[in-house]
């Protein structure tokens, strides 16, 4: 449903703001049928990232929002007062709205209500994306998800720290330190997103992945927890199988077929070929037998040309020519062009 009313925004060149509603549902603003910001309570956004990160101190945001005059997204001012450069702040744009269209299609889509009235988006991107574009990377984040053997959900599951020995957990890179210490069974991976600054879909790939290697483990009444489902966008659909189409070799077949034929290679031996049907007469059964001779026996010798029969080296000669054959490819550096006045 998503997909087709964005699909339909981007026929139409449409402007402003789309409500999706949902858990956890978000808005898409779009600018002349490209997507320019998507906001959700199920990702950070812009103004989260830059504060949790340290970049930015609540002081300073503050003091930048009065420089603003109330300006939601002071991008003039971070830039100004050197808090981040011009390509950090598109960066963190784009990463905060491919992460909140992450949290949308990671949830549950219940309706898409109509364009609202042309309004300014909060952290926009200065070009627009293809609205089916950023629903298929989201998709095929959603397929990276569930593909890990413990895949969770962003707003679901709330895993606690293992029994893991100190000098392990030692030797764990930063990120996943940071996730043991906020990971205290109350908190999902979009709550350990707000809290550190990092994507929702950075944290709930860590979090599965931290489930795998044993240094995190679900509570009893989690365990529960419904299997993450991807949905296939239209533009992604199978081609249904034909009724008529013949079946598809059984797995054990093809095992045993593989067994007997790498063990004829193993043996020196060459598999039977197949048969074909031969409709039409070949060309051996028509036309005469021609002696077979052998490779070296009474093979007449081929022609030799004679040295210099070709006469280019005579043309070419400096006494004929008036130029080496050098001097004849560099006349192509020589001709006279109307721009370069030689």
């Amino acid at each position: 449903m998503l997909s087709r009313v964005l699909g339909e925004c981007r026929s139409t060149r449409a402007t402003g703001k789309l409500r999706v509603s949902g858990k956890p549902g978000g808005f898409f603003h779009l600018r002349d049928g490209c997507v320019v910001a998507v906001e959700s309570p199920g990702a950070p956004g812009a103004e989260a990232r830059l504060l949790r990160s340290g970049r930015v101190s609540g002081e300073q945001w503050a003091e930048l929002l009065r420089e603003a005059g109330g300006t939601r997204w002071p991008e003039a001012g971070l830039i100004a007062h050197g808090y981040a450069g011009a390509a950090q702040l598109r960066v963190v744009c784009m990463m905060a709205m491919q992460d909140a269209a992450f949290a949308v299609v990671a949830g549950d889509v219940e309706a898409c209500d109509p364009l609202d009235a042309a309004s300014e988006p909060y952290a926009p991107v200065a070009l627009g994306e293809n609205p089916g574009r950023l629903l298929q990377d989201a998709a095929r984040k959603l397929a990276a998800v569930a593909a890990l053997p413990r895949p969770v959900r962003p707003d679901r599951e709330r895993p606690v720290p293992a029994a893991v020995p100190d000098e392990i957990r030692e030797r764990l890179p930063p990120p996943q330190k940071e996730l043991l210490a906020h990971a205290d069974g109350r908190r999902t991976a979009r709550d350990i997103a707000f809290a550190t600054g990092l994507g929702a879909y950075t944290v709930t790939v860590g979090m599965a992945r931290m489930l795998g290697e044993g240094l995190l483990e679900l509570p009893e009444e989690s365990g529960s927890a419904p299997r993450v489902t991807v949905r296939d966008l239209p533009t992604g659909a199978l081609r249904q199988r034909p009724a008529d189409a013949p079946p598809a070799l059984d797995p054990e077949v093809f095992s045993a077929l593989s067994s007997a034929l790498s063990s004829a290679v193993a043996a020196g031996e060459s598999p039977p070929p197949e048969p074909r049907p031969d409709p039409l007469p070949r060309s051996e059964d028509t036309a005469p037998a021609l002696p077979r001779r052998e490779p070296g026996a009474n093979a007449p010798s081929l022609p030799r040309r004679e040295p210099g029969a070709s006469g280019i080296t005579e043309s070419l000669a400096p006494e004929r020519a008036g130029a080496s054959w050098k001097g004849f490819l560099r006349l192509r550096h020589r001709i006279w062009t109307p721009d370069s006045g030689t």
